[in-house]
């Protein structure tokens, strides 16, 4: 548990009392807490295949989109 502190404040509870309370807490939080963040694309899948067709056509043809090609 990263950032987290737990604990208890109880005079009645023994060492090994309050260590498995606090073990059964942890394990709440764990099996409760959401999914990690999908570590999918941070970009759009269409702007990502319009970055890829620019540079495939300047690859091809040696220039930037909106100029015409060289003629063949």
């Amino acid at each position: 548990m990263a950032g987290e502190c737990i604990q208890i404040t109880s005079n009645g509870a023994s060492d090994s009392e309050t260590a498995a309370i606090v073990a059964a807490v942890e394990q709440f939080i764990a099996d409760t807490a959401p999914p990690p963040a999908d570590d999918g694309p941070t970009m759009s899948p269409w702007a990502q295949a319009a970055l890829r067709e620019g540079i495939d056509a300047r690859q091809l043809y040696g220039n930037a989109w909106g100029h015409a090609p060289p003629p063949r």
